[in-house]
């Protein structure tokens, strides 16, 4: 372990955020005069003062990072980052959150949680509002991705903080031969699919604020609006039609974007084994979801069945979390259908949280490989994405993952019950803070800020869980972590 590469790291990735996080919210302050450019420059003065005194102090400090300091360094960094990041909430007179909530909706934008403990978003600052959209867009890539672009010109390997910070079981670690060009063609793509999603939703009918403020949460995955409402103040088909191709797209491995891109071809879509069985799961519950709306007469027409349902079923299971109607009021099965569809999650390499749909189908082949062994013991049948064998190594670690994944979610929820909520809430309000989704049902189907500070507490390390997929933060519980 080498403490004093970690603190120097840790020291310029606070510097880094201090400028992106508050540079674009001071101009939007000017822009709208709405008086809150003070509490975010502020905010960059604190935050860049702390990040350059742990790097002052390490600044001689040249070693190559290890493992266990990548894995260090991006919990501390989301855990300080989380923190830090709650400045402005706290600062501004408007939204007047505590310590607890300031840190509970930092956390939820970094993580793009995007469960919400303020209400009245319609009449906040402009600025403020862009910044909480502006903190979803900077988690949803990993602002760690975006410093991988940065470090080597600093001396500083960065390999192993890309492993440790990247969701899912990434099949690809490098795109390109260099890790800095990888970092930099992941966020060519984001940013372009980010200004196209902004274009889109200002032809359609958005103001150009609201266009770009909620493009950033589309391609992040995030789901804040700069609406109590949500995607529903607009009440619009078409821009919830622009919603749902851009989520779609947001929940694909950034891998397929960057190799059908490199190669002009969309056949490398059409033959990966995830991206089928993602598109399989979301129209096989969006036929599900409208035909159930339309035949329990939750809306008047078809055509209205189709847009809610459809919306909400991309919305929930790529983790989102955009609304257009209260799920808690849809009738029979769908609310939780929809929350269990949250708990599969996008595709690996995705911006989206949930355990990734490539988990989900490695285990459904692992269970088919079962039942045929049972009639055939002495067979060998291996499992296969596309014409790749899988390792039985990688197997195996979905199902520790998926075992550990339920152990977690079971002491979370047992926990939060501890604090005096009812189940449903606390089953939904776990599930959609360990997915990253958001919404959940019943007292935090809108708004989180009701709920004791001890459970806040409890879903800002569920949030980090999920961004950080169980293992990258539970290693540091172990004690083979900490032996030489």
């Amino acid at each position: 372990m080498h403490a004093s590469i970690v603190i120097k790291i840790l020291g310029l990735l606070l510097m880094l955020f201090s400028a992106l996080g508050s540079l674009l919210p001071i101009l939007v302050s000017f822009i709208y005069q709405d008086g809150a450019a003070g509490v975010f420059f502020d905010s960059f003065l604190i935050i860049f003062a702390i990040g350059f005194t742990l790097w002052l102090l390490t600044a001689r400090s040249h070693k190559e990072l290890s493992n266990r300091d990548a894995f260090l360094i991006v919990t501390l960094f989301w855990v300080a980052l989380g923190t830090a990041s709650c400045l402005p909430f706290i600062f501004s007179q408007p939204v007047q959150l505590s310590f607890t909530d300031a840190v509970f909706e930092s956390m939820s934008g970094l993580t793009t949680t995007g469960a919400t403990v303020i209400s009245g978003l319609d009449e906040l600052p402009k600025s403020i509002l862009f910044y909480r959209q502006q903190l979803q867009w900077l988690g949803g890539m990993g602002i760690i991705v975006l410093a991988m672009a940065l470090l080597p010109m600093l001396g500083i390997g960065g390999m192993q903080l890309y492993r440790a910070e990247s969701p899912g079981p990434v099949k690809d670690y490098k795109l390109v031969p260099r890790l800095a060009e990888t970092a930099k063609a992941l966020w060519y793509i984001y940013l372009t699919l980010t200004i196209a999603c902004a274009a889109a939703y200002w032809l359609v009918g958005m103001s150009a604020f609201d266009a770009i403020s909620h493009s950033f949460t589309t391609i992040a995955i995030g789901g804040f609006s700069t609406h109590d409402l949500s995607m529903g103040y607009f009440n619009n088909p078409a821009i919830d039609a622009v919603a749902i191709v851009f989520m779609f797209i947001a929940g694909i491995n950034f891998t397929l974007h960057f190799t059908a891109w490199q190669r002009r071809t969309i056949s490398q879509y059409l033959s990966d084994p995830e991206f089928q069985f993602y598109t399989f799961i979301l129209l096989s519950l969006s036929v599900v979801t409208v035909l159930v709306l339309y035949f329990s007469a939750t809306y008047a027409t078809v055509f209205e069945s189709v847009v809610k349902g459809v919306f909400q079923v991309v919305s929930m299971a790529t983790t989102t979390g955009f609304t257009t109607a209260n799920l808690s009021s849809w009738p029979l099965f769908l609310p939780y259908l929809l929350l269990y569809a949250a708990i599969i999650g996008a595709c690996a390499g995705s911006t989206g949280g949930g355990m990734k749909v490539i988990r989900i189908l490695l285990i459904l082949k692992q269970g088919f490989r079962v039942v045929q062994r049972l009639i055939h013991p002495k067979a060998v049948i291996p499992i296969k994405l596309g014409r790749n064998t899988v390792p039985d190594r990688m197997i195996e670690s979905v199902w520790v993952f998926f075992a550990v994944y339920v152990m977690v979610y079971i002491v979370m929820l047992l926990a939060l019950l501890a604090t005096g909520l009812d189940i449903i809430t606390a089953f939904s309000a776990v599930g959609a803070c360990i997915n990253n989704l958001g919404p959940g049902l019943e007292n935090v189907s809108l708004y989180y800020g009701d709920l004791p500070a001890t459970a806040k507490w409890i879903l800002c390390l569920a949030m980090l869980l999920g961004r950080l997929e169980i293992f990258t933060l539970l290693v540091l519980f172990t004690p083979m972590f900490w032996k030489r």
